[in-house]
């Protein structure tokens, strides 16, 4: 038994899962408003009573009052008016609340976060078989919430911070600009990088792909929305079928920790790159080595991993079994087992939770 000073007390651990408990059920009703579109509703059209906003989205209004009460309990809403019965009271949103929950655009978005913890609650009884056997759970299984919820949280960083981050690369900037450059996007998802790649270097085409095949069908139709499938396009399939010798440049952005071969992939586009031309890899940028008492980003990436990304990993055998707490000694490794050279962390910063590298 560990009876150092620095040990904490049984009161204290129960505070912090107290703590935990309080902040879980903020994010499981978050998941509520934001897929009921309650919030959206708010900020759209006004304010409400709980039978005006359920007859807005199509709800229940028992339960709207409800989630109506839990969030102005907990701070998120405001309550303009209490009514002389509880259907009578109206509640409002205030812009701050807003931005986060439903501006799709804004860096403080962070709805999409509920959206992947609660894909994990109708998977919780595979999950815990899969911990006993060894086996996974993937993207598939997980469902819309999750590939979702995955896509909108990039979704700001990659139109607001993409462009001016590769800028300040001037040799990758260069070689991006460059009249009839040829980038692929592996594991785009729903297709937001690849988006906006197309839409920072215009002379370029770019080309996505991804193993999931209903993030391919939604890249295409955010592609054609953005206006930029004449030169951005998205197949379905695994880096085994990428032309040899072919792209000017690569991009892996939050997937390589994914992949159940990273190796076999990473081989595989170098392969496909033309002689010299690099692969830019953007992955969590978690500490370079594990230590106890790790920081707030540490506790989130061990939980995404957990829950997503481990169990996805290991939904296809034999796989690395990575999670996504990779750690840059461990993408070196692969990289270096698939035939790249060197691997270095570009001067990119303020990017969110992640870390870009060069592997060449």
């Amino acid at each position: 038994m560990d009876t150092s000073p620095k040990a904490p007390t049984a009161e204290a651990v129960a505070e912090r899962l107290f703590g935990a408990i309080l902040g879980t059920v903020d994010l499981m009703s978050t998941f509520l408003g934001d897929r009921l579109g309650w919030y959206r509703s708010l900020a759209d059209d006004g304010p409400a009573t709980p039978p005006q906003l359920a007859e807005r989205t199509g709800t229940d209004a028992r339960y709207a009052r409800e989630w109506l009460e839990q969030q102005t309990v907990t701070g998120l809403l405001h309550l303009d008016s209490d009514g002389d019965a509880p259907d009578e009271r109206v509640f409002s949103i205030p812009s701050a609340t807003a931005e986060v929950m439903t501006d799709q655009h804004s860096l403080s978005f962070l709805a999409p976060l509920g959206r992947m913890f609660g894909a994990v609650g109708p998977a919780l009884p595979r999950l815990l078989d899969a911990y006993r056997t060894g086996d996974g759970i993937s993207w598939a299984e997980l469902g819309d919430h999750a590939r979702e919820g995955q896509a909108d949280a990039n979704r700001p960083w990659f139109e607001h911070r993409l462009a001016d981050a590769l800028a300040d690369v001037t040799d990758l900037h260069g070689l991006l600009a460059r009249p009839g450059a040829r980038v692929l996007d592996v594991g785009s998802g729903g297709g937001w990088s690849s988006i906006a790649l197309g839409r920072a270097y215009p002379n370029a085409t770019v080309h996505g792909i991804d193993i999931d095949a209903p993030s391919v069908v939604m890249a295409a139709a955010n592609a054609r929305t953005a206006g930029v499938s004449d030169r951005v396009r998205f197949s379905h399939g695994d880096a085994a079928e990428l032309p040899v010798e072919h792209y000017d440049v690569a991009f892996a952005f939050e997937c390589v920790h994914d992949m159940p071969r990273p190796v076999d992939v990473l081989a595989a586009v170098r392969r496909s790159l033309t002689p010299g031309a690099p692969l830019i890899v953007m992955d969590e940028a978690v500490a370079e080595t594990f230590a106890p008492d790790g920081d707030e980003l540490e506790r989130m990436m061990y939980g995404f991993s957990l829950f997503v990304c481990l169990p996805d990993g290991r939904s296809s055998s034999p796989s690395a079994a990575t999670g996504t707490v990779m750690r840059p000694d461990r993408l070196r490794d692969y990289a270096q087992a698939a035939g790249f050279g060197t691997v270095e962390v570009l001067p990119i910063s303020d990017f969110g939770f992640f870390r870009f590298y060069r592997i060449t």
